[in-house]
Formats: C-alpha cells, sequence, structure tokens
C-alpha cells in the first residue's frame, strides 16, 4: 500500500507553474517524480515505467488504458509561442521540413496544418538531437518547448501552430494533459487537481524565482500557455485525435 505513484511530466518552462503546486502539496509524499522531455514521457507511460505522465495528447490512442486526471492541461487558445514552425524564407518558399523528436503531438499537428491549412506539399524528415542549425535556406524547422522561445530571436519567418490551428478550426488547442494508464482512483485525481490549480494561482511566484531573459514569462504564463483543460479545449482535443486517426489510416 506505500508504493508510490510514478509521475513522469516534462521539463519545460511551461509546466513550472504545474510543478509549482505539485512540489508544495502533500502529494511529493505519495509519488515518485520523473522529469523529462514530451516524447520520452510518452514512451514510459506506453511501457508502464510510469502509472501518469504530462504526455503529448497523440499518444493517448496507443494506449490500452487511458485516464485524463485533472482540469489542466497544456494548451493555447491561440498563439502559443513555444510551438511553431521557423524558416528563412516564406512559407512558399519551404521545400523541407524538420520535424522535432522530443514532441509526437507537436510532429502531428504540423502534418495536419501543412497538409489541410497551408496545403503545403514539402519533404518532411525526422530530425534528431539539436537540429536548430540546419534551418536554414528553405529548409524549415518544428521546434517546440524552450529551444523554440530561443529560436524566435533567430528565425525570420515564425508560423505559430497554435495560431494556426485556431484560424483553423476555431477551437484551442492541447499540446499534453496528465495521462494516467490505469486508474489512480477519486482521491488522488482530486488531490492532484487542487494542486495544478494551486500552481496556476500562483504565476507570479513561479514567474519571480525563474531568471529567463528571453521570453516575458509573465507574458508566456498567461498569454500563450492556457491551463484549464476546459470544454472547448477538450472539443479541439477530440477533433485533433480524430484527424490523428485519419492520418493514421491514409
Amino acid at each position: 500500500m506505500d508504493k508510490r505513484i510514478r509521475v513522469g511530466a516534462v521539463s519545460y518552462l511551461n509546466t513550472r507553474p504545474l510543478l509549482y503546486g505539485l512540489k508544495r502539496s502533500g502529494l511529493m509524499d505519495r509519488i515518485e517524480l520523473l522529469e523529462e522531455y514530451p516524447a520520452r514521457i510518452a514512451a514510459m507511460l506506453l511501457n508502464d515505467e510510469i502509472d501518469m505522465g504530462l504526455v503529448p495528447v497523440a499518444i493517448i490512442p496507443q494506449l490500452k488504458e487511458a485516464h485524463i486526471i485533472t482540469d489542466y492541461c497544456i494548451g493555447a487558445d491561440g498563439e502559443v509561442a513555444s510551438v511553431a514552425l521557423f524558416s528563412e524564407v516564406p512559407l512558399e518558399e519551404v521545400t523541407k521540413v524538420l520535424l522535432d523528436y522530443q514532441s509526437r503531438t507537436s510532429v502531428n499537428l504540423a502534418k495536419i496544418l501543412l497538409k489541410e491549412y497551408w496545403q503545403k506539399d514539402v519533404i518532411l524528415e525526422n530530425a534528431k538531437e539539436d537540429f536548430r542549425s540546419d534551418i536554414k535556406g528553405t529548409t524549415a524547422g518544428i521546434v517546440i518547448g524552450d529551444r523554440a522561445l530561443e529560436q524566435r530571436k533567430i528565425s525570420l519567418y515564425i508560423y505559430d501552430l497554435g495560431a494556426a490551428w485556431k484560424a483553423y478550426t476555431g477551437l484551442p488547442f492541447v499540446f499534453a494533459a496528465w495521462v494516467a494508464n490505469k486508474s489512480l482512483g477519486e482521491d488522488f485525481a482530486d488531490a492532484f487537481n487542487l494542486a495544478n490549480a494551486y500552481g496556476v494561482a500562483h504565476i507570479n511566484e513561479v514567474v519571480a524565482e525563474t531568471d529567463y531573459p528571453v521570453y516575458d514569462l509573465n507574458r508566456y504564463y498567461t498569454h500563450n500557455i492556457s491551463y484549464r483543460l476546459d470544454n472547448e479545449k477538450r472539443k479541439g482535443l477530440a477533433l485533433f485525435l480524430e484527424k490523428l486517426r485519419e492520418f493514421s489510416s491514409i
């Protein structure tokens, strides 16, 4: 009965408000917290190396059992800032797009938008490690997370995937959610929800303890990232998973 619940979380700036609340809750005595990049957390959940994780939502259809825990997520209702297609040239001139290895959701979102919204036929190439130096000429790249905030200061053209999804569908987008691969009990889920709520309510404290001159974190946490997993985001998530199934069947 004293076995700790294994929880995986993304080690990006956008998770700090959620982790701020979690690390100040009584739950730290009940969990084992591991921090990694999104695709790694997803793989760990698939392989049952963790019991729940803040994972890219594209992993949900692959789980034998999936439970979305809490009313909080990493979402955006428009420009997200940290998930974008970066290029030296306008999108019309792009011939190849390098795909960030760190998140399956962002890569699949990019594929959907390139085909359906931008109606752009390009060479897609899976990238490894830090590929950003290869974003030059007519080769663009999908970059996510903290590195995307850095890339904003480098690339001349930025095509924000959160903004593009909103323009295309009229709905917000969910990049990651707390997903469990087994039932963890209502009391745990309720406590986890309260911990998330506490963190989101203390954005100012999170900003104050984070030295990050690259991007305005107050804007990032209050304007770009939208943490509440409300009904509109659930609609956006359902639509994305539907389009994901359509793409998988092609």
